[in-house]
């Protein structure tokens, strides 16, 4: 098998593995998952090394017997980084839980709150007939449309080995990347998509960030994209029991009536995320009343927030608290058609314009949280 990790930044390299996975069932209650790596390239004679391993790696599942399940997971790889990580991630990749059996288990955990919300197991009741969700078949609709548009998302962030159509600008600051890429999938809007992102630390717990951006009072205090103004919470559908964990349609002041947004927040002890796309209000009516939403198209931005890794002790003599976050920043802009803008002018234009919203959203969340001085 073969398998790509990373940190949900393209400031940080990826990590390739290549393995050998084992499936075995022990006894009645008990599976185990066994990874080992395996190099192909010394077997084709190919020349290319190996960066990471993985010793014997994987987990073990037993059966409770009350409908839930133990797991135990073990990470034991060796990494040897290619390139000079960049120095606001250091301390998060050294902290061994970035890539580590605690990351493994806090995404299955948070994945599986998730779908048994989906499948209706956990999800409280409504008892009024407010918002714009009726029937459970919408709520349904709308977490399936919301994860792909979180997995289209997290996918742009690996532009470490594809930097698309455009090269990078040598005037963009050390942390900031622009690409351009094509797009002809039905899934998303056809022609010429420019992606702008960035990361910065924080002094900040991330959970602190965290609450900031998902309140959508706050909201007039950084997005660009919906027009510096307020926001009205349509409606929202809980996929996790900590508060912030929900899937909600928003409706902008200043965008066109017919315009919402889709948005999905989530947050766990590893990280937090926020990720929204607009939508058109036929395509939401399609989706609320259960209608074929596969084929809805979505161009999804977002941010992405994880605690530094670094211990307080480092800071000042209180350890164990970690009281700093990284912030990733990253839009998505249609920005033309079909028409390739083939003159170096031309992208330059792009890049810069691009580039210019994504410099005044990060001026603007500094100045909201107090840091404009980093």
């Amino acid at each position: 098998m073969y398998e790509k990790l990373h940190i949900l930044s393209p400031l940080v390299e990826a990590r390739e593995f290549f393995f050998i996975r084992g499936c075995r069932q022990l006894d009645a209650t008990t599976w185990i998952m066994v990874d080992i790596s395996y190099d192909i390239f010394n077997d084709i004679h190919s020349g290319v090394p190996s960066y990471c391993w993985k010793f014997p790696s994987g987990c073990a599942i037993q059966d409770m017997g009350n409908g839930q399940s133990k797991v135990t997971w073990v990470e034991h790889v060796q990494v040897y980084e290619k390139y000079q990580v960049n120095h606001i991630f250091r301390d998060l990749l050294c902290d061994r839980e970035s890539y580590g059996a605690k990351r493994w288990i806090v995404t299955l955990q948070r994945m599986c709150e998730r779908f048994n919300f989906h499948m209706g197991s956990t999800y409280p009741k409504r008892h009024d007939s407010k918002g714009v969700f009726h029937y459970p078949e919408g709520q349904k609709n709308t977490i399936q449309v919301s994860q792909r548009m979180v997995k289209s998302f997290f996918e742009i962030l690996s532009m470490t080995d594809n930097h698309g159509d455009f090269s990078i600008s040598p005037q963009l600051n050390r942390g900031d990347r622009i690409s351009v890429r094509k797009n002809e999938e039905t899934i998303q809007p056809k022609g010429f998509i420019a992606i702008a992102t960035t990361s910065l630390w924080l002094p900040l717990s991330f959970q602190d960030v965290f609450s900031f951006f998902n309140d959508a009072k706050t909201r007039n205090q950084w997005d660009i994209l919906t027009g510096g103004n307020n926001v009205i919470e349509l409606d929202r559908v809980p996929t996790g029991t900590f508060p912030g964990n929900n899937i909600t349609i928003i409706q902008p002041y200043n965008m066109h009536k017919e315009m919402l947004l889709l948005e999905e927040t989530s947050i766990d002890e590893m990280g937090a995320f926020l990720v929204y796309a607009p939508i058109d209000l036929r395509a939401i009516n399609s989706i609320v009343n259960g209608g074929d939403a596969t084929k809805v198209p979505i161009l999804p931005s977002g941010i992405i927030i994880s605690p530094d890794g670094r211990l307080s002790s480092n800071r000042d003599n209180t350890a164990n608290a970690q009281n700093g976050s990284i912030l990733t920043v990253t839009f998505q802009i249609m920005i033309c058609g079909n028409n390739n803008p083939t003159s170096r002018q031309q992208k330059m234009e792009v890049v810069g314009s691009v580039h210019g919203v994504l410099s005044a959203t990060i001026l603007r969340i500094k100045e909201a949280l107090g840091c404009s001085d980093l």
